[in-house]
């Protein structure tokens, strides 16, 4: 095993604990889609969590902008998916603190009560999975609303699909990149054309 994870190395990670699934998947936007993939199937053993969560954190700390002001940087995600690798991430790296944003079926996301980003406070936005990005796109705007910099963001797996918020500059730190097929909807599905039976999956 390399310092950094390859790509065949998180890949073969994910396949082996069943959080890479090949097959028909419909998510609940409506997208069908080849490939279903749910990292923390992976970050439940904990060898696996901590080979992603360090292999994370070489990246940023390969960032010699970040390595400075490590001591000062706040690690926060979208809760839950994201939670472990971020405490890992955090743990490997030593900085400062982590928190997250959550928000219940369809409500904005928001910080706990009595914490609030200071103005100023520099951010790393980590997640296990970069797929649609609302939710990180609307941890950063919530972040930058109380004036905090968002110096990047770091996932284990970035899957984009057609319609995957864009980050602009912001620096994108990933161990691994999968190219799932997508489809709009099943009238525009191949697999449901061959008749191959889907599965609905919760996210």
């Amino acid at each position: 095993m390399h310092l950094i994870p390859t790509q065949d190395e998180v890949v073969s990670v994910l396949r082996g604990t069943g959080a890479l699934r090949e097959g028909h998947f419909e998510y609940p936007s409506g997208l069908h889609s080849n490939e279903y993939l749910q990292v923390p199937l992976a970050l439940r053993h904990y060898q696996c969590q901590r080979m992603l969560s360090v292999g994370l954190s070489r990246l940023l700390r390969a960032n010699p902008e970040i390595r400075a002001v490590v001591q000062d940087l706040s690690i926060v995600a979208p809760a839950t998916g994201g939670l472990p690798v971020a405490f890992g991430v955090c743990e490997a790296i030593r900085a400062r603190q982590v928190y997250w944003a959550e928000g219940e079926d369809n409500e904005p996301l928001r910080f706990r009560q009595f914490l609030e980003p200071r103005r100023g406070e520099l951010v790393v936005m980590v997640d296990d999975i970069l797929r649609s990005g609302s939710k990180l796109m609307q941890m950063k705007l919530l972040l930058e609303s109380y004036g905090a910099q968002v110096l990047g963001l770091a996932v284990v797996v970035y899957q984009p699909t057609p319609k995957t918020a864009d980050f602009g500059s912001l620096p994108l730190y990933k161990l691994a990149r999968l190219e799932a097929s997508y489809y709009a909807d099943a009238a525009h599905c191949d697999l449901c054309r061959r008749g191959v039976p889907f599965e609905k999956v919760w996210q």
